[in-house]
């Protein structure tokens, strides 16, 4: 049986987190390890999870993309990332300086640009000269047997191969803008978080929407009566989730 169901991106966004936070290998390196999250609008969920804390989320972004002649609040990286060693907080300090001090079974965390979920690819657009976060951990996560995960929601699916798409833009010696980085790792999203919290299997079924729902997912929910109960009241508790942006 199946029941389908839409969320705007704020909600994807809160779900992720809430899927995160329960996550078998995040909560085994919060006990045993560390858990190490970055700027990005979906890890700024992520940090009011494993936290319990509440905390301005626009400060938690780096490259974003608004509308032409946007004039609404600031969207600035002046948060504090946060770094959880055995559950404890380390403060001051960048997750990408902590990397050094990680290894094998602990989590770094690092949203996407893009996505092509069927091929398992997930990419970030690099404007930074040396690569940004990625190009600081990257070699080091390798190296170290960090996982390397990725929350990120449906709404940046594309539908081309990434691997294609990157080798256009940056061979392209001429061309302006971004580049393009294909990343390995884990891809979390909507379909995994209702996994985790309820046990259902999630399919994308359609998206988009108008007055306050641009960018929404639609998922078609398959499971027993008792996962799909289970998923109602998940969903019930990221219902009515606040835009990322409010005013």
């Amino acid at each position: 049986m199946h029941v389908l169901i839409s969320l705007t991106v704020s909600e994807s966004k809160r779900l992720i987190a809430k899927g995160v936070a329960a996550h078998e290998p995040v909560r085994r390196a919060l006990q045993e390890g560390v858990v190490a999250v970055g700027s990005g609008s979906t890890n700024a969920y992520v940090i009011e999870e494993l936290t319990g804390e509440r905390i301005d989320k626009k400060t938690m972004v780096t490259g974003r993309t608004v509308p032409a002649g946007y004039s609404g609040p600031a969207i600035t990286y002046t948060g504090e990332d946060v770094v959880l060693r055995q559950g404890t907080r380390i403060r001051g300090v960048k997750a990408a300086q902590y990397i050094t001090e990680m290894g094998p079974g602990d989590v770094f965390m690092k949203g996407l640009n893009a996505l092509n979920y069927e091929r398992r690819q997930g990419a970030v657009l690099i404007g930074h000269p040396t690569g940004g976060t990625v190009g600081a951990v990257i070699g080091t996560i390798m190296a170290r047997r960090i996982r390397f995960l990725h929350p990120a929601g449906l709404e940046k699916s594309v539908g081309a191969d990434l691997a294609a798409v990157a080798e256009r833009i940056n061979g392209d010696a001429a061309g302006k803008g971004s580049t393009l980085w294909l990343v390995p790792g884990e891809l979390f999203t909507e379909i995994e978080a209702l996994a985790v919290l309820s046990g259902v299997t999630a399919v994308p079924a359609g998206a988009g929407g108008m007055g306050g729902a641009e960018g929404a997912i639609w998922l078609a929910l398959f499971g027993t009566a008792e996962h799909l109960a289970r998923a109602e009241q998940v969903l019930a508790a990221v219902r009515g989730e606040p835009p990322f942006v409010q005013g």
